[in-house]
């Protein structure tokens, strides 16, 4: 069974936390991510940076930039993670932009996710028109989830596709504005929370951006099985290190 779908199937207030492959020096990678299992947290989404990066707010592009300036890409990332799976055991998501991905070669790259360990993907760019033709089976081959997003502009009619066609959980952005640009949550945000809750979709829901602390982690769980801190936590390694990780996590876990 996928790793994801077992940590759903198993656990309730999921705290997944994101980060840039690379940052904040280039071998922090895998690092990180040992601190973050041995924190206490249920998954990891590790970013592949990306020169462009649409969706992500001035935190996660800075991010980005240094990693890229670190020389991380696609192949380092896979060499870093090939011996993951002798210690970790929490589901492990590569979150990036389809480009790099297309031009590593989708298959390839699939290919490449399963060999080290890698339980699914974040692609906000891949339509998911594109996907069901084009690459669906790819991911299936190498039991990969590929997880779709909504916001609070997308119909009802695609997140019933959405909710269809996902195996793993939905990835609930709370807001129209990029990553990190916005502290907690207002009415129309908790509104939007309430109308999908309402919907009774058939898959989990995990809710991203704006979660910095533990007031809006727990707001977002009353109404989803889990919560994704990105900005928040990159502010936090920033100033502390990667010795501060576990002091970061404690304030989500108690």
């Amino acid at each position: 069974m996928n790793r994801i779908i077992k940590e759903l199937d198993n656990n309730n207030n999921i705290l997944s936390i994101y980060f840039t492959a690379g940052y904040p020096k280039l071998e922090d990678t895998c690092k990180i991510i040992k601190n973050l299992e041995a924190s206490g947290v249920s998954m990891v989404e590790i970013g592949l940076p990306f020169s462009d990066p649409l969706a992500d707010g001035l935190t996660i592009q800075s991010s980005s930039t240094v990693a890229l300036n670190n020389g991380m890409n696609s192949d380092l990332l896979f060499n870093q993670l090939k011996d993951i799976r002798k210690t970790v055991k929490i589901p492990l998501i590569i979150m990036g932009y389809f480009n790099p991905i297309l031009q590593y070669g989708v298959d390839d790259f699939c290919k490449k996710c399963k060999q080290v360990g890698i339980d699914g993907l974040i692609i906000p760019d891949l339509p998911i028109e594109e996907y069901l033709k084009s690459y669906e089976s790819i991911f299936k081959e190498n039991n990969l989830l590929n997880i779709f997003l909504i916001t609070p502009q997308t119909n009802k009619e695609r997140i019933k596709l959405i909710d269809n066609i996902s195996t793993g959980f939905i990835y609930m952005v709370s807001s129209s504005s990029v990553t990190g640009s916005k502290n907690g949550f207002d009415s129309e945000q908790i509104d939007y929370f309430k109308r999908i809750q309402n919907m009774h979709l058939k898959s989990p829901k995990i809710i991203g951006f704006g979660i910095s602390d533990s007031k809006s982690f727990n707001e977002a769980v009353q109404f989803s099985e889990g919560a994704i801190i990105g900005s928040a936590f990159i502010n936090h390694i920033n100033s502390y290190g990667i010795n501060g990780i576990r002091s970061f996590i404690k304030k989500y876990k108690n």
